[in-house]
């Protein structure tokens, strides 16, 4: 089967399922595994955001949004001149990829699979629903995924549950949202700020500062754990004012931003660092 991925949590469990070798292209944010980064792109973002800080961001993706300009360009003809068997796009967020839609029409034809993850449980028969889309058994990827996510859980549970508050951006600073929510519990961290099942939005520092956690948790959306620092840095004065005994930075973008198999390694880090 020759596989086109426009959704880098779609590349990451072909690869988790051994179909590796028959992903043919993906997009530029498709790189990890670190294999995928060299197989031919076929799709790259409009905007050319890489320098700026994340209030600079919200708004260009904002007015992109307003005045109905795509953030990614798709180049459907060399997907078509792949020949694939399968597209795997999305129908959740138009910001984090690309959505189906955008590409649907010129694609008509080639079996596409759209995916739209809203919960954790949601991500993981998603994973199902891919491999036996593909022809290929997920029994064993499945099986060690349960069985990490049931470890990490009893021993969160073990122990006492702390008040957090999980931010997916910082300017404006946005709530937990979608499948994040359910790795909060399962981490045996008490969010009331964190909204399961519906998308994150914006909210002021001052929410969050009245919702007076213990551990405060930034992982902004698309950036590594370098970036995620730095931003961290730009509003100090913010984080500070929240007066958590505890903050933690995490990498977004590896982790908890892609509704693939790495939200179990989100989990994990989760209770590590609670």
């Amino acid at each position: 089967m020759r596989i086109v991925s426009l959704l880098p949590s779609a590349t990451e469990a072909l690869f988790a399922l051994g179909l590796g070798d028959q992903v043919v292209a993906v997009t530029h944010e498709c790189d990890y595994p670190p294999e995928a980064a060299s197989l031919p792109i076929v799709a790259r973002s409009t905007l050319h955001l890489s320098d700026q800080q994340s209030g600079a961001i919200d708004a260009a993706v904002s007015l992109a949004a307003m005045e109905g300009r795509s953030l990614y360009s798709v180049d459907t003809d060399a997907i078509l001149a792949l020949e694939p068997d399968l597209i795997v796009a999305q129908d959740i967020c138009d910001v984090c990829a690309i959505p189906a839609d955008q590409v649907a029409q010129e694609l008509a034809g080639i079996r596409m699979i759209r995916q739209h993850p809203h919960t954790f449980d949601d991500v993981l028969n998603d994973i199902v629903e891919l491999a036996e889309a593909c022809g290929a058994d997920p029994a064993g990827l499945m099986k060690d995924l349960r069985r990490r996510i049931e470890t990490a859980s009893r021993k969160a549970h073990s122990l006492a549950p702390v008040r957090g508050v999980f931010l997916e951006w910082l300017d404006p600073p946005y709530r937990a949202g979608h499948w994040t929510p359910d790795l909060l519990v399962l981490a045996g961290i008490e969010d009331p700020l964190a909204r399961p099942g519906i998308p994150s939005v914006a909210m002021e520092w001052s929410d969050v500062v009245a919702a007076r956690p213990d551990l405060l948790i930034l992982a902004p959306c698309g950036f590594n754990l370098e970036r995620a620092q730095a931003e961290a840095g730009v509003v100090r004065e913010r984080i500070e004012a929240v007066g958590a005994e505890r903050v933690v930075v995490l990498d977004g973008s590896a982790y908890f931003n892609r509704p693939g198999p790495r939200l179990v390694d989100s989990l994990e880090l989760l209770v590590a660092n609670r």
